[in-house]
């Protein structure tokens, strides 16, 4: 089984990730338009989930309506960029429960360092949507996921606004089982493990930390 790879090519995706990787675009409008695309990256991640009918009273009658079924999705951000798409991804689902997963990548192994995690309970009962804004090296993800699985959850899918190749084929190997919806898989990584063309470091744009 290979790693399904949503690349979302609709017309309003595309335009505003083309202003974010722009490298004049500031801060707050950057934040922004990571919030919109979010929003809209979650449509389609959210795409398959399933459904039941109860009845509902409307102004003129009783009728059979589809509900989400199951447990609240648990939305799971890998700090700190993560938190730049946990926002829009809660304005569209609200009832979400949140959790955060502390990793950071040592600039000379590119290797993740685990420093935090907290994820909401019965993980096995919901569809976890994890959210970092670059699959790049993979291996963030794949740590993250690992911990996640270790935690119970067995529905898990990635979002992030941008794909390498290399971060694609790290999870295909690491968790085939595990969707990715992205906004663009770029050409590759450079020599110190940035997506090329990309847009730079997401958490430095969001935070304005550059």
């Amino acid at each position: 089984m290979t790693t399904p790879v949503n690349e979302v090519k609709h017309p309003l995706v595309q335009h505003k990730l083309s202003l974010m990787r722009d490298k004049d675009t500031p801060t707050p409008i950057f934040r922004q338009l990571i919030k919109e695309i979010s929003q809209l990256l979650a449509y389609e991640i959210t795409r398959e989930m399933p459904m039941e009918q109860r009845d509902v009273e409307t102004p003129l009658r009783v009728t059979s309506a589809p509900h989400i079924q199951g447990r609240k999705p648990a939305l799971i951000s890998i700090l700190r960029a993560g938190n730049g798409l946990m926002d829009g991804v809660l304005d569209l689902i609200p009832t979400a429960r949140v959790g955060f997963v502390g990793l950071y990548r040592d600039e000379e192994t590119l290797q993740p360092v685990q420093y935090y995690f907290k994820v909401p309970s019965h993980l096995g009962e919901r569809l976890t949507l994890v959210v970092d804004p670059m699959l790049a090296t993979g291996n963030s993800a794949v740590a993250a996921i690992d911990l996640l699985k270790k935690a119970g959850a067995t529905k898990i899918r990635f979002m992030c606004l941008l794909a390498a190749p290399e971060g694609i084929a790290c999870m295909q190997a690491a968790h085939p089982d595990v969707e990715i919806v992205t906004a663009s898989i770029d050409e590759c990584l450079n020599d110190a493990g940035y997506i090329v063309p990309g847009l730079g470091d997401a958490g430095d744009r969001i935070y304005g930390t550059t």
